[in-house]
Parts: structure tokens; sequence; C-alpha cells
């Protein structure tokens, strides 16, 4: 593997995660508890014996460069291994931005030429999965491939959110199309890609393509060997509220395949910006705790069902939360109740408010592409009043304060905002 270099894309905007994203990128925002999203492709970096990665950031990257910090919490730093951080180049005319993962790494290949590497490994850092990308090569080169591509079925409904394959026999792509509507295969690209470093190099120098999946994937198949590598794990993309949510939830589902810990799954707690560590869990006499992961220093004297809770959560004597990410240092004051929720960091939810109760049926009428599922978004350090009622569908924007409540109640698919 120490003939291997790879690229984590992790510069995206992330749109779609909504205020989860309005002050941090993508791969950054909190999941399950205790991790970042892109401490799993990271994990799975360090754990097939990489030693090289360069880490290409753009969009809000400072609470990334943050968490990643020097690598050592993956055992990336040292002098046979390292992680590189790498902003966007300087175009010839102005600043230039990132216009697609491959000109991402068409700006950086000054890192891929800087050693005698002969593959390069082309990761999301936006991807739930654990995955040991080892035999991955091993199929690449076995099968003297230019490119291979990393497959795994999806359903589908949700063909037309990727780029998919058709394989002949021996696993080569025949057949590739780019978020068809009608796709005509549902095994769909995993956002890992294979290169052969000369082929790389040579494409991306002779070519302005911007994108893999639109671009560079359907010239190669044209002129190159390009092979899929079927997956048979767990893997989901988050790009979406309810993705986001659902692979939380598959961490409190026995049988979902998701187990952080038993593959390894290694995060950043140094960056947790406490000069302490967290105490353990603090549970009250009229606490009760169904089915829910609960990170140390929560304190819980209410109840959380089915729920994901980050270190520092408070759930007040009388409060319940079901169904919901309550995120780092949140308190959900007394006799309060929050459903089917994604609560950032540091928000205060008020004595006796109700949270994420309504007609799921109310799409959110700001963004109906993003929160359309009957899931409640409150942003960073938001705080709602006592005795306040927010419906389904609805966003409360980070920071928003008390008195940016015009009425005790925010109903269905409404958004507010100071």
């Amino acid at each position: 593997m120490r003939r291997v270099v790879a690229l984590l894309l992790a510069g995206g905007v992330g749109s779609r995660l909504n205020v989860l994203v309005q002050y941090r990128a993508k791969p950054a925002v909190p999941f399950g508890g205790i991790y970042r999203i892109i401490d799993f492709t990271l994990s799975n970096i360090a754990n097939c014996g990489l030693t090289r990665v360069a880490v290409l950031t753009q969009y809000k990257p400072l609470s990334l460069m943050g968490h990643i910090g020097d690598g050592s919490a993956w055992d990336l730093s040292g002098r046979t291994r390292g992680i590189s951080i790498l902003p966007p180049k300087t175009g010839e005319k102005d600043w230039d931005w990132y216009k697609g993962t491959a000109d991402a790494v068409r700006q950086n290949l000054g890192f891929v030429l800087s050693r005698s590497y002969k593959e390069v490994l082309i990761l999301s850092g936006d991807h739930i999965y654990c995955m040991d990308y080892g035999p991955l090569i091993r199929f690449h080169r076995d099968h003297a491939a230019q490119v291979t591509i990393g497959m795994i079925p999806v359903a589908w409904d949700e063909t037309r959110h990727f780029g998919t394959a058709t394989l002949d026999d021996s696993k080569r792509v025949v057949d590739w199309e780019e978020k068809s509507l009608h796709a005509r295969s549902n095994l769909a690209s995993m956002g890992i890609y294979v290169f052969d470093r000369e082929y790389l190099v040579a494409t991306l120098e002779e070519t302005r393509d911007e994108d893999f999946g639109k671009q560079i994937i359907p010239r190669a198949l044209g002129e190159a060997k390009v092979y899929g590598y079927p997956f048979d794990g767990y893997w989901r993309d988050v790009g979406t509220i309810q993705a986001y949510w659902d692979a939380n939830m598959d961490l409190l589902r026995p049988g979902s395949g998701l187990y952080p810990e038993a593959c390894g799954i290694r995060t950043n707690q140094v960056a947790d910006d406490l000069p302490y560590d967290r105490p353990p869990i603090k549970t009250g006499g009229t606490a009760r705790l169904i089915s829910s992961a609960v990170s140390a220093g929560c304190v819980v004297w209410g109840s959380a069902e089915n729920s994901v809770l980050s270190p520092g959560v408070v759930i007040e004597r009388g409060a319940s939360v079901k169904d919901s990410i309550i995120m780092h240092d949140s308190v959900i004051g007394k006799g309060a109740y929050v459903e089917r929720s994604i609560i950032d960091k540091e928000v205060l939810v008020g004595e006796d408010s109700v949270v994420g109760v309504g007609d799921s049926g109310i799409v959110n009428a700001r963004f109906p592409d993003h929160v359309y599922t009957g899931l409640t978004l409150v942003g960073k350090k938001a705080r709602i009043p006592t005795q306040c009622r927010i419906g389904t569908n609805c966003i409360v924007y980070p920071d928003v304060l008390e008195k940016d409540f015009l009425a005790p109640w925010l109903k269905d698919g409404e958004t507010l905002e100071k």
C-alpha cells in the first residue's frame, strides 16, 4: 500500500443538509454521537495501512481542519506516514474554487507526482461505511485495470442520485449512466475510484473535464480498461437530511450492519475544545433510556427513546426525546417533548415546549427539496422559548433567540431565522 496515495475529497458544500452545514463543511457534521462524518473514511484509510493521504478542502474548512489536526488520532502522522490538508489553488486570473471532483484532483496533481506512486485512490469524505481498501487495490492490479470503481447495489428509486454501471462477467464496466431518471442498472458508484497514476495524470492534463462521474468515466470507457469492484458491506451516502437521519438510526437498529466500534472507526476527541475529558453519563431516578446511544457527559433526568445523544446533552426532568438526534451540549428543558428532530450543538429547548409534532405531509415551504419527510431541524445555538410549539418539516436557523419568535409556535413547514 506504500505505492498508493489517497486523495480524500472533502470540499463539497452539502447544501441539502441545510442548517447543519451553515457553519461547517459537510464532512465535519457530527454523526452518531461522538463521530464526524469524515471519521469513517479517515479510519478506513488508517486501518488498511495507507500511509499518505491528502484532504482536499474548500467550503468552510476551519472546523474540518481543526478536527483532523495533524492526523495523530488516525495514526497518520510521523516520518513514514502523514496527512496533508490542501486548499484550492490560485488560478490564472483569480482565486479558483474547484469546479468538480476531477478539477479538484487536477489542481493538486503536484501532490500526486511528488513521489513514485503507482495508483491514486480517490475517496469521498461524506459517506458512512467501513471498508478495507486492500482488496480493492488488489482487484485493480489483478485485472490490470486503469480505472476501478467501487460499486454497491442501491434501491431502484435511488439510482437517479448516482452514477450506475453495468458489468460483464469479468466485472468490466460496459455501460455507464450518470444520475439517470431511468437507469438500466442499480449498481451504483460509491464515489471510490482507483486510477493508474499515469493514466489519471495524462487524462487530466489533456482535458479540462471537471467531474469524474459526468465526464472522466464515460471518456475512459472508450479508451481504457475500466472495472467495477462490487462491495457488499454497509454504505450510505448521507447527502440528504433523511439519509443522514436514517444512518444515525442505523446505529440503533440490530442487524443494520453499521458497527463503528467493531470496524475500528476513530475520532479526534482532543478537538472537542474542552480542557478536560467528559465525565461519565449521569442519570436521575426518573430517567428512562430505551434503544438509544448516549455519549459521555450526558445528564438525563427525563427520557430518551430511539435517539442519539452527543456528549454533554442534558434532558431535564419530565422532558422526553424520541426518534431524534441531539448534538453536543444541547439542553432539553423540563417537560419539553422532542420527536423526529435533528437538534444541532448548544441548543436550548425551553421548558414545556414541543418540537417536531404535526402534519408530516406539509413540506417545508422554503426548502421543499431538503425538508419534506417529517423531520424538523434546529440550528446551532438556537434558543426555543418556553411553551413553544414547533411543527414538522420546520427549520429553525442557527443563533435564533427567544425574541425572534413572533408567536409561541412555528407551523408545519415554516422556517425561522434571525
